[in-house]
């Protein structure tokens, strides 16, 4: 992967290796394909997975719904 320019923002986007790196800012987005890349060069897919830089793949971690399906005995 290309290495991107080192992040412009202020307050300075969360690095690829910090809990919090989906807060950094969106430089590529697309939709119609599922998935945005971040300026930590993290590429983000709509079903909240996730591949780093240093090609880890972090697992979908999208919250389960609350909703209970009732099963008849």
């Amino acid at each position: 992967m290309a290495v991107l320019p080192a992040c412009q923002h202020q307050p300075v986007c969360p690095s690829a290796d910090l809990p919090d790196r989906e807060a950094a800012h969106i430089v590529a987005h697309h939709p119609e394909q599922g998935w945005s890349l971040l300026c930590n060069g993290v590429l983000l897919f709509e079903d909240t997975g996730e591949l780093l830089p240093d090609g880890q793949i972090i697992a979908p971690h999208r919250a389960l719904g609350t909703e209970h399906i009732a099963v008849a005995a």
